[in-house]
C-alpha cells in the first residue's frame, strides 16, 4: 500500500510518500480501505517530536487518526457483517494517512445523509466538542468565549454555543477567520491579534468577564483568555497551536473558584464524558454540528496540510483524500 510517513522528527519535509506492507487484522481489528483520512494541529507537534508526555510514538510512522472508508477485512471477533460497509472511525496508533489502516471495531456506519468528507470532517473534532459541551456548564445566557474560532473545532463550538442560547464571543486573527465565525453565528467577534483585545472581551461582557471559556489557541493567548473569566467561571485549555496549551496559575484559579479542564479531561482514555462516535454523527445529521472544509490534500500533499495548519492560513478543516 502507499502511505504518507514521518520518515524522523522535523519540519514538514520529513513526510514522504512510500510504500508499505499491508497491515492484516488480528483478533478485534478491523481493516479499512481509507478514502477520507482528517489531519490536525497536534500531529503537526508530534511530527516534531514534541508531544512525546501525551502520545508514544516515533518514526518511521504513518500520521492521521480520524478516518473513512470501506471495511475491507475483519479480525477473530469481528462480525463479517462490517465487511463492505462505509464507515468512520479512529486508526489504531495513528496510521490513517494510508490507503489502508487498521481500526478497532468501535466503527460507525456513514448513513447516507452524509458524504464521507463531512462525516471524516466531524467525526475527530466533533467528539471534541461534544466532549466539551457535557463538561461546560450550561451555556444558556451566558457569556461564552471560544478562541481558535474560526478553527475546525472553534467553528463547531461556536455552533453549539448558539445552539444552546449563549451569547457568543468569538476570538480569531484576520478579517477573513472573523468573518468566517460570524457566518456561525457568533455574536461578537474579536481579533487577538489586536492589542489589549481582552480588553473588547471584557466590554462585550459589561465587564462581567466570561463565563465559560473554550480555549484553543494556547499559549499567551490561551493565558490571556485565562484572565478575562470571571469568578466562578469555567475555562478549558484544550489547544495548543501557540506551542503549548494555556498557562494559568492553578493557585488564582482555586481562588477565584475558577474550574479548569485540560487535555487529560479529553483523551478517550481518561475523560469521564460518554460522548460516542454514534452521537456525534446522529448530532451531525441533525444539522448541529456542520463542519466546514477549507482544503483537502492528496496522499502525495500531506507535507502541504502540516504546513498550511502551521502557517494558520486555514479556514475551517483539511482533509487528505486517499483513494476514490
Amino acid at each position: 500500500m502507499r502511505a504518507a510517513v514521518v520518515t524522523e522528527f522535523g519540519g514538514p519535509d520529513v513526510i514522504k510518500t512510500q510504500d508499505r506492507p499491508d497491515p492484516v487484522p488480528v483478533a478485534g481489528q478491523v481493516l479499512v480501505e481509507v478514502l477520507v483520512a482528517d489531519v490536525i494541529f497536534v500531529e503537526t507537534a508530534i511530527r516534531k517530536g514534541q508531544q512525546s508526555k501525551f502520545f508514544d510514538v516515533k518514526p518511521p510512522y504513518v500520521p492521521g487518526g480520524s478516518l473513512g472508508g470501506r471495511v475491507r477485512a475483519v479480525g477473530a471477533d469481528v462480525p463479517g457483517e462490517w465487511i463492505g460497509k462505509t464507515v468512520v472511525g479512529r486508526a489504531i496508533g495513528f496510521g490513517a494517512h494510508a490507503e489502508l489502516a487498521l481500526t478497532t471495531a468501535d466503527l460507525v456506519e456513514v448513513p447516507t445523509e452524509l458524504d464521507i468528507a463531512t462525516a471524516v470532517a466531524v467525526f475527530g473534532d466533533g467528539f471534541t466538542a461534544l466532549m466539551l459541551e457535557e463538561l461546560a456548564p450550561p451555556m444558556q445566557g451566558k457569556e461564552v468565549l471560544i478562541t481558535a474560532s474560526a478553527g475546525g473545532m472553534g467553528l463547531l463550538l461556536t455552533q453549539l454555543a448558539h445552539q444552546a442560547g449563549a451569547h457568543v464571543i468569538a476570538a480569531a486573527r484576520g478579517q477573513g477567520k472573523l468573518d468566517l465565525s460570524r457566518a456561525q453565528r457568533a455574536d461578537v467577534v474579536i481579533d487577538y491579534g489586536r492589542s489589549g483585545w481582552e480588553k473588547l472581551v471584557l466590554e462585550a461582557t459589561n465587564n462581567h468577564g466570561a463565563d465559560i471559556v473554550f480555549e484553543g489557541a494556547g499559549g499567551e493567548l490561551g493565558a490571556t483568555a485565562f484572565t478575562v473569566v470571571r469568578d466562578g467561571g469555567w475555562f478549558s485549555a484544550h489547544g495548543a497551536p501557540s506551542g503549548g496549551f494555556a498557562a494559568y496559575d492553578a493557585t488564582e484559579a482555586q481562588r477565584r473558584g475558577i474550574t479548569v479542564k485540560g487535555i487529560a479531561d479529553l483523551r478517550a482514555d481518561t475523560t469521564t464524558t460518554t460522548v460516542t462516535g454514534a452521537e456525534v454523527i446522529r448530532r451531525a445529521v441533525a444539522g448541529d454540528l456542520v463542519p466546514v472544509i477549507d482544503q483537502v490534500y492528496d496522499l502525495d500533499h500531506v507535507a502541504d496540510a502540516h504546513t498550511a495548519l502551521e502557517n494558520r492560513t486555514l479556514r475551517g478543516k483539511a482533509l487528505i483524500r486517499v483513494s476514490r
